[in-house]
């Protein structure tokens, strides 16, 4: 873990810049070797992404969504994998805050900088013992697992039919990883599996999950917000970044190609929509029809930026095709990127016709 008090106090959005510079500077390295380099691990950390929801009480800001999305869009314009990370280690600590006390100070005791993943699908199942649990289970597509102080993964605690689904929290130590992420791109986040076999959880390292989809963890404003709310601003922020420091690579305007300007409107486009969820969560503006909305928005505006991202590629021509322009790893960034289930527009058109329908009938 970083020294905390080497860290500077600095707003996220400036720190961020600074943090864009050192990941473009090892963007085209990270993605050969499939890893983030310590580098741009330390840059994220010093500025201030994964203290950026830690409660208030252990060091952190409580801070809000806006100022996440904008930072999170500025460090990807220099590298999305390294935006990646920096994006899901705010959002993961902003869910690790349901933890009891004791488990928050297991995470933040030392400081607020410890980097967190998460493995959020269920894929695994929990013993009850007397003082907390045993957890078993595989989770794939872990992103940061490799070089992560702490995971936060989902299992199921047997409790007839089904079963209920619970966070559990796992030092470095009590999980393994092993190296399955082989993508085409966001090679560099190096999302391989994780893996605990038998690893002992005591109580106040979980959490129901229940408890994230409804919101309201003790403390500021960004934990009342619920899960749904805002789960695909820390996927789609990212791609937003990628997309931007791909348009802004462009510097042929002596000719306007069409495409060009029309990448860029769909880009401004899909920032609009990525903006409205991040100040309705901000201003609490949680309902259900918001909430369903906020989904929606999210996958539009991947599919915008996937669309935008793509025309800017060809634009690019063959050139952009060359192993060693930007152009070809923004593309296979944003295409891998959106394709996460977060960010599917199928799932977001069930639950906003269900909200829709609900709202209708209540008028």
């Amino acid at each position: 873990m970083l020294d905390q008090h080497a860290l500077p106090n600095a707003p996220l959005r400036a720190a961020a810049d600074e943090a864009r510079q050192v990941a473009a500077a090892h963007a085209a390295r990270a993605d050969t070797e499939g890893r983030l380099p310590p580098e741009s691990v330390k840059a994220v950390l010093t500025a201030g992404f994964a203290r950026h929801f830690v409660p208030r009480r252990w060091g952190g800001h409580e801070g809000g969504f806006a100022d996440v999305l904008d930072a999170v869009r500025v460090l990807g314009e220099g590298c999305a994998a390294t935006a990646w990370i920096a994006s899901l280690s705010a959002g993961v600590a902003r869910m690790a805050a349901f933890l009891p006390d004791e488990g928050r100070r297991a995470l933040w005791g030392e400081g607020p900088d410890t980097l967190l993943v998460g493995g959020l699908v269920p894929s695994g199942s929990a013993t009850a013992t007397g003082d907390g649990w045993l957890l078993d289970g595989t989770w794939p597509y872990v992103s940061g697992v490799g070089f992560a102080d702490w995971a936060l993964v989902c299992g199921r605690v047997p409790r007839g039919g089904d079963g209920v689904l619970r966070f559990f929290a796992l030092p470095r130590g009590a999980f393994r990883v092993e190296e399955t992420w082989d993508s085409v791109g966001m090679r560099a986040t190096g999302s391989h599996t994780l893996v605990a076999e038998r690893a002992a959880v005591p109580a106040h390292l979980s959490f129901p999950y229940e408890d994230l989809l409804r919101g309201g963890a003790r403390g500021g404003a960004c934990y009342r917000v619920p899960h749904k709310a805002v789960n695909g601003l820390s996927f789609a922020a990212p791609v937003l970044g990628a997309a931007r420091g791909l348009l802004g690579s462009w510097t042929d305007w002596d000719a306007p190609r069409p495409e060009v300007v029309r990448a860029g409107a769909e880009i401004d486009a899909a920032q609009l929509l990525l903006e409205r969820v991040a100040t309705a969560a901000d201003t609490g503006d949680h309902g259900a029809l918001p909430t369903a909305r906020a989904t929606r928005d999210c996958a539009v505006a991947a599919e915008l930026l996937a669309t935008a991202t793509g025309r800017l590629f060809r634009a690019f021509g063959t050139r952009g095709q060359s192993a060693s322009h930007p152009a070809q790893r923004a593309w296979r960034d944003v295409s891998t990127a959106t394709t996460h289930a977060a960010l599917r527009f199928p799932a977001a058109v069930t639950a906003f016709g269900a909200a829709a329908q609900a709202a209708q009938e209540t008028r």
